[in-house]
Protein backbone atom coordinates (compact mmCIF):
# COMPACT_ATOMS: atom_id res chain seq x y z
CA UNK A 1 0.00 0.00 0.00
CA UNK A 2 1.57 3.22 -1.11
CA UNK A 3 -0.37 5.42 1.31
CA UNK A 4 0.37 3.45 4.48
CA UNK A 5 2.03 5.30 7.34
CA UNK A 6 5.07 3.81 9.07
CA UNK A 7 6.07 4.28 12.70
CA UNK A 8 9.11 2.94 14.54
CA UNK A 9 8.80 1.80 18.18
CA UNK A 10 11.03 -0.02 20.67
CA UNK A 11 8.39 -2.41 22.03
CA UNK A 12 5.08 -3.29 20.43
CA UNK A 13 2.53 -5.15 22.58
CA UNK A 14 -0.30 -6.86 20.70
CA UNK A 15 -3.37 -7.49 22.86
CA UNK A 16 -4.95 -6.02 25.97
CA UNK A 17 -5.87 -8.69 28.49
CA UNK A 18 -4.05 -9.10 31.82
CA UNK A 19 -0.90 -10.25 29.97
CA UNK A 20 -0.78 -7.29 27.58
CA UNK A 21 -1.50 -4.63 30.19
CA UNK A 22 0.96 -6.11 32.69
CA UNK A 23 3.65 -6.23 29.99
CA UNK A 24 2.83 -2.57 29.25
CA UNK A 25 3.14 -1.58 32.93
CA UNK A 26 6.57 -3.21 33.27
CA UNK A 27 7.82 -2.04 29.88
CA UNK A 28 6.74 1.54 30.55
CA UNK A 29 8.38 1.57 33.97
CA UNK A 30 11.59 0.35 32.33
CA UNK A 31 11.42 3.35 29.99
CA UNK A 32 10.91 1.22 26.88
CA UNK A 33 8.07 3.49 25.66
CA UNK A 34 5.76 0.58 24.78
CA UNK A 35 2.95 0.93 22.27
CA UNK A 36 -0.01 -1.39 22.89
CA UNK A 37 -2.77 -2.18 20.42
CA UNK A 38 -5.90 -3.45 22.13
CA UNK A 39 -7.18 -5.75 19.40
CA UNK A 40 -10.70 -6.88 18.68
CA UNK A 41 -11.74 -7.27 22.34
CA UNK A 42 -10.16 -4.53 24.51
CA UNK A 43 -9.65 -6.04 27.95
CA UNK A 44 -9.73 -9.61 26.62
CA UNK A 45 -11.85 -12.49 27.92
CA UNK A 46 -12.34 -10.88 31.32
CA UNK A 47 -14.66 -8.32 29.76
CA UNK A 48 -17.22 -11.08 29.14
CA UNK A 49 -17.09 -12.39 32.71
CA UNK A 50 -18.98 -10.80 35.56
CA UNK A 51 -17.60 -11.36 39.05
CA UNK A 52 -13.89 -12.15 39.49
CA UNK A 53 -13.24 -13.47 43.00
CA UNK A 54 -9.92 -15.29 42.62
CA UNK A 55 -7.61 -12.40 41.67
CA UNK A 56 -5.39 -11.47 44.64
CA UNK A 57 -5.82 -7.98 46.05
CA UNK A 58 -9.59 -7.72 45.58
CA UNK A 59 -10.95 -9.09 48.88
CA UNK A 60 -14.57 -8.35 47.93
CA UNK A 61 -14.20 -9.51 44.32
CA UNK A 62 -14.37 -7.27 41.28
CA UNK A 63 -16.33 -7.18 38.04
CA UNK A 64 -14.22 -8.43 35.10
CA UNK A 65 -14.72 -5.33 32.90
CA UNK A 66 -14.00 -3.00 35.85
CA UNK A 67 -10.80 -4.87 36.65
CA UNK A 68 -9.56 -4.45 33.08
CA UNK A 69 -10.28 -0.70 33.27
CA UNK A 70 -7.99 -0.64 36.34
CA UNK A 71 -5.29 -2.50 34.40
CA UNK A 72 -5.58 -0.11 31.47
CA UNK A 73 -5.47 3.02 33.67
CA UNK A 74 -2.39 1.74 35.49
CA UNK A 75 -0.58 1.02 32.21
CA UNK A 76 -1.53 4.47 30.89
CA UNK A 77 -0.37 6.16 34.12
CA UNK A 78 3.02 4.47 33.73
CA UNK A 79 3.31 6.00 30.26
CA UNK A 80 2.24 3.16 27.95
CA UNK A 81 0.79 4.37 24.64
CA UNK A 82 -2.52 2.47 24.43
CA UNK A 83 -4.37 2.48 21.12
CA UNK A 84 -7.39 0.97 19.43
CA UNK A 85 -6.50 -1.23 16.50
CA UNK A 86 -6.11 -4.80 15.36
CA UNK A 87 -2.86 -6.40 14.18
CA UNK A 88 -3.73 -7.93 10.81
CA UNK A 89 -0.39 -9.08 9.36
CA UNK A 90 3.24 -9.51 10.45
CA UNK A 91 6.64 -9.93 8.85
CA UNK A 92 9.26 -11.30 11.25
CA UNK A 93 11.84 -12.08 8.57
CA UNK A 94 14.22 -9.31 9.65
CA UNK A 95 14.60 -6.58 12.24
CA UNK A 96 12.96 -4.25 12.87
CA UNK A 97 9.91 -6.51 12.82
CA UNK A 98 6.92 -5.35 10.81
CA UNK A 99 3.35 -5.43 12.11
CA UNK A 100 0.42 -4.01 10.16
CA UNK A 101 -2.48 -2.52 12.10
CA UNK A 102 -5.96 -2.59 10.51
CA UNK A 103 -4.23 -3.35 7.17
CA UNK A 104 -3.20 0.29 6.82
CA UNK A 105 -0.64 1.39 9.41
CA UNK A 106 2.81 -0.23 9.57
CA UNK A 107 4.63 -0.47 12.90
CA UNK A 108 8.32 -1.34 12.86
CA UNK A 109 9.35 -2.68 16.27
CA UNK A 110 12.66 -3.66 17.86
CA UNK A 111 10.79 -6.16 20.05
CA UNK A 112 7.27 -7.59 19.90
CA UNK A 113 5.24 -9.03 22.78
CA UNK A 114 2.32 -11.19 21.61
CA UNK A 115 -0.59 -11.20 24.08
CA UNK A 116 -3.47 -11.96 21.73
CA UNK A 117 -5.11 -14.47 24.06
CA UNK A 118 -7.48 -17.29 23.21
CA UNK A 119 -11.18 -17.42 22.54
CA UNK A 120 -13.48 -20.00 24.06
CA UNK A 121 -15.24 -22.20 21.54
CA UNK A 122 -19.01 -21.99 21.87
CA UNK A 123 -21.84 -24.26 20.77
CA UNK A 124 -23.35 -21.49 18.66
CA UNK A 125 -26.89 -21.46 20.07
CA UNK A 126 -28.66 -18.15 20.65
CA UNK A 127 -29.54 -18.72 24.32
CA UNK A 128 -25.92 -19.54 25.13
CA UNK A 129 -24.75 -16.10 23.96
CA UNK A 130 -27.74 -14.27 25.44
CA UNK A 131 -27.15 -15.78 28.90
CA UNK A 132 -23.35 -15.54 28.78
CA UNK A 133 -22.38 -14.11 32.16
CA UNK A 134 -25.84 -14.89 33.56
CA UNK A 135 -25.20 -18.53 34.33
CA UNK A 136 -23.44 -19.50 31.09
CA UNK A 137 -19.66 -19.72 31.40
CA UNK A 138 -16.67 -21.20 29.59
CA UNK A 139 -14.55 -21.45 32.75
CA UNK A 140 -15.55 -23.73 35.63
CA UNK A 141 -12.50 -22.76 37.71
CA UNK A 142 -13.45 -19.07 37.34
CA UNK A 143 -17.17 -19.34 37.96
CA UNK A 144 -17.95 -22.67 39.64
CA UNK A 145 -17.81 -21.02 43.06
CA UNK A 146 -21.03 -19.10 42.32
CA UNK A 147 -22.99 -22.33 41.97
CA UNK A 148 -22.16 -23.98 45.28
CA UNK A 149 -24.85 -26.45 46.25
CA UNK A 150 -26.71 -25.99 42.96
CA UNK A 151 -27.32 -28.14 39.90
CA UNK A 152 -25.21 -27.37 36.82
CA UNK A 153 -24.53 -28.83 33.38
CA UNK A 154 -21.29 -29.05 31.42
CA UNK A 155 -20.80 -29.78 27.72
CA UNK A 156 -17.69 -31.53 26.46
CA UNK A 157 -15.92 -34.87 26.35
CA UNK A 158 -12.19 -34.13 26.51
CA UNK A 159 -9.76 -33.95 29.42
CA UNK A 160 -10.66 -30.32 30.13
CA UNK A 161 -14.37 -31.11 30.30
CA UNK A 162 -13.72 -34.09 32.58
CA UNK A 163 -11.44 -32.03 34.80
CA UNK A 164 -13.97 -29.20 35.02
CA UNK A 165 -16.84 -31.63 35.71
CA UNK A 166 -14.85 -33.08 38.61
CA UNK A 167 -14.02 -29.60 39.88
CA UNK A 168 -17.72 -28.66 39.75
CA UNK A 169 -18.71 -31.94 41.46
CA UNK A 170 -16.85 -30.81 44.58
CA UNK A 171 -18.90 -27.59 44.73
CA UNK A 172 -22.27 -28.37 43.19
CA UNK A 173 -25.02 -30.75 44.24
CA UNK A 174 -25.32 -32.35 40.79
CA UNK A 175 -23.33 -32.06 37.57
CA UNK A 176 -24.94 -33.12 34.31
CA UNK A 177 -22.31 -33.91 31.69
CA UNK A 178 -23.55 -33.72 28.10
CA UNK A 179 -21.47 -35.90 25.77
CA UNK A 180 -22.13 -35.97 22.03
CA UNK A 181 -21.00 -39.55 21.39
CA UNK A 182 -21.27 -42.83 23.31
CA UNK A 183 -17.80 -42.35 24.75
CA UNK A 184 -15.48 -39.57 25.90
CA UNK A 185 -12.29 -38.33 24.31
CA UNK A 186 -10.78 -37.81 27.76
CA UNK A 187 -7.95 -40.02 28.98
CA UNK A 188 -8.95 -43.30 30.63
CA UNK A 189 -8.01 -42.13 34.11
CA UNK A 190 -10.13 -38.96 33.78
CA UNK A 191 -13.08 -40.93 32.43
CA UNK A 192 -12.90 -43.34 35.36
CA UNK A 193 -12.91 -40.47 37.83
CA UNK A 194 -15.95 -38.90 36.18
CA UNK A 195 -17.87 -42.18 36.05
CA UNK A 196 -17.05 -42.90 39.70
CA UNK A 197 -18.14 -39.47 40.96
CA UNK A 198 -21.49 -40.05 42.67
CA UNK A 199 -22.99 -36.68 41.71
CA UNK A 200 -21.97 -36.54 38.03
CA UNK A 201 -24.67 -37.80 35.66
CA UNK A 202 -23.51 -38.36 32.07
CA UNK A 203 -25.94 -37.91 29.18
CA UNK A 204 -24.44 -39.97 26.33
CA UNK A 205 -25.24 -39.43 22.62
CA UNK A 206 -26.66 -36.06 23.59
CA UNK A 207 -26.54 -32.46 22.47
CA UNK A 208 -27.75 -29.21 23.97
CA UNK A 209 -30.93 -28.14 22.26
CA UNK A 210 -31.38 -24.93 24.25
CA UNK A 211 -30.33 -23.22 27.46
CA UNK A 212 -33.55 -22.26 29.23
CA UNK A 213 -34.24 -19.04 31.11
CA UNK A 214 -35.17 -15.46 30.33
CA UNK A 215 -32.66 -13.40 32.33
CA UNK A 216 -30.60 -16.16 33.94
CA UNK A 217 -30.02 -19.87 33.39
CA UNK A 218 -32.96 -21.88 34.74
CA UNK A 219 -32.66 -25.13 32.83
CA UNK A 220 -31.35 -26.99 29.81
CA UNK A 221 -33.07 -28.98 27.08
CA UNK A 222 -30.98 -32.03 26.22
CA UNK A 223 -31.68 -33.98 23.05
CA UNK A 224 -30.69 -37.60 22.53
CA UNK A 225 -29.29 -37.90 19.00
CA UNK A 226 -30.28 -41.56 18.68
CA UNK A 227 -33.88 -41.42 19.85
CA UNK A 228 -34.50 -37.72 19.03
CA UNK A 229 -36.19 -37.44 22.43
CA UNK A 230 -35.63 -34.30 24.48
CA UNK A 231 -35.59 -33.83 28.22
CA UNK A 232 -35.69 -30.55 30.15
CA UNK A 233 -33.68 -30.42 33.37
CA UNK A 234 -33.62 -27.51 35.83
CA UNK A 235 -30.09 -26.12 36.37
CA UNK A 236 -28.55 -22.84 37.57
CA UNK A 237 -25.25 -22.93 35.67
CA UNK A 238 -24.27 -24.05 32.17
CA UNK A 239 -20.59 -24.60 31.39
CA UNK A 240 -19.12 -25.00 27.93
CA UNK A 241 -15.85 -26.97 27.84
CA UNK A 242 -15.35 -27.78 24.18
CA UNK A 243 -11.98 -26.09 23.99
CA UNK A 244 -10.31 -22.78 23.28
CA UNK A 245 -8.77 -21.44 20.11
CA UNK A 246 -5.61 -19.38 20.53
CA UNK A 247 -5.73 -16.12 18.57
CA UNK A 248 -2.50 -16.84 16.73
CA UNK A 249 -3.47 -17.10 13.07
CA UNK A 250 -1.51 -14.05 11.87
CA UNK A 251 1.72 -15.50 13.31
CA UNK A 252 1.43 -18.79 11.38
CA UNK A 253 4.60 -19.48 9.45
CA UNK A 254 6.71 -17.15 11.61
CA UNK A 255 6.31 -18.47 15.15
CA UNK A 256 6.51 -22.10 16.31
CA UNK A 257 3.17 -23.41 17.55
CA UNK A 258 1.72 -26.69 18.70
CA UNK A 259 -0.82 -28.57 16.59
CA UNK A 260 -3.73 -26.53 17.99
CA UNK A 261 -2.10 -23.13 17.43
CA UNK A 262 -0.74 -22.33 20.89
CA UNK A 263 2.54 -20.44 20.61
CA UNK A 264 5.52 -22.39 21.92
CA UNK A 265 7.78 -20.54 24.34
CA UNK A 266 11.11 -21.71 25.74
CA UNK A 267 10.17 -23.20 29.15
CA UNK A 268 10.65 -20.76 32.01
CA UNK A 269 10.70 -17.77 29.64
CA UNK A 270 8.42 -15.89 27.27
CA UNK A 271 10.84 -16.32 24.35
CA UNK A 272 9.60 -17.69 21.03
CA UNK A 273 11.71 -19.19 18.25
CA UNK A 274 12.18 -15.67 16.81
CA UNK A 275 14.74 -13.60 18.69
CA UNK A 276 13.10 -10.46 20.09
CA UNK A 277 9.56 -11.80 19.79
CA UNK A 278 7.93 -12.84 23.07
CA UNK A 279 4.55 -14.38 23.92
CA UNK A 280 2.51 -14.19 27.12
CA UNK A 281 -0.93 -15.09 28.42
CA UNK A 282 -3.48 -17.48 26.99
CA UNK A 283 -2.05 -17.47 23.45
CA UNK A 284 0.81 -19.59 24.82
CA UNK A 285 -0.83 -21.16 27.89
CA UNK A 286 -3.34 -23.96 27.43
CA UNK A 287 -2.93 -25.33 30.94
CA UNK A 288 -3.81 -22.62 33.44
CA UNK A 289 -5.67 -19.87 31.54
CA UNK A 290 -6.17 -17.68 34.60
CA UNK A 291 -5.97 -13.89 34.84
CA UNK A 292 -3.25 -14.11 37.48
CA UNK A 293 -1.04 -16.47 35.45
CA UNK A 294 -1.54 -14.34 32.33
CA UNK A 295 -0.48 -11.23 34.26
CA UNK A 296 2.58 -13.07 35.58
CA UNK A 297 3.63 -14.13 32.09
CA UNK A 298 3.12 -10.54 30.85
CA UNK A 299 5.60 -9.42 33.48
CA UNK A 300 8.06 -12.10 32.31
CA UNK A 301 7.70 -10.97 28.70
CA UNK A 302 8.43 -7.33 29.54
CA UNK A 303 11.51 -8.31 31.58
CA UNK A 304 12.70 -10.63 28.79
CA UNK A 305 12.20 -7.84 26.24
CA UNK A 306 14.07 -5.36 28.42
CA UNK A 307 17.05 -7.71 28.75
CA UNK A 308 17.00 -8.36 25.03
CA UNK A 309 16.94 -4.66 24.10
CA UNK A 310 19.59 -3.82 26.74
CA UNK A 311 21.93 -6.48 25.35
CA UNK A 312 21.43 -4.94 21.91
CA UNK A 313 22.16 -1.45 23.28
CA UNK A 314 18.72 -0.19 22.18
CA UNK A 315 17.38 0.85 25.61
Amino acid sequence: MSNETTERVHVLIIGSGPAGYTAAIYAARANMKPVLYQGIQPGGQLTITTEVENYPGFPDGVQGPEMMVHFEKQAARMGADIRYGLATKVDFSQQPYKVWIDDEKLIEADAVIICTGASAKWLGIESEQRLNGFGVSACAVCDGFFFRGKEVAIVGAGDTAAEEALYLSKLCSTVLMIVRRDQMRASKVMQDRVLNAPNIKVYWNSVTDEVLGEHKVEGVRIKNTQTNESVEVPISGFFVAIGHKPNSDIFQGWIDMDETGYIKTIPGTSKTNVEGVFAAGDVQDKNYRQAVTAAGSGCMAALDAERYLSAKGIV
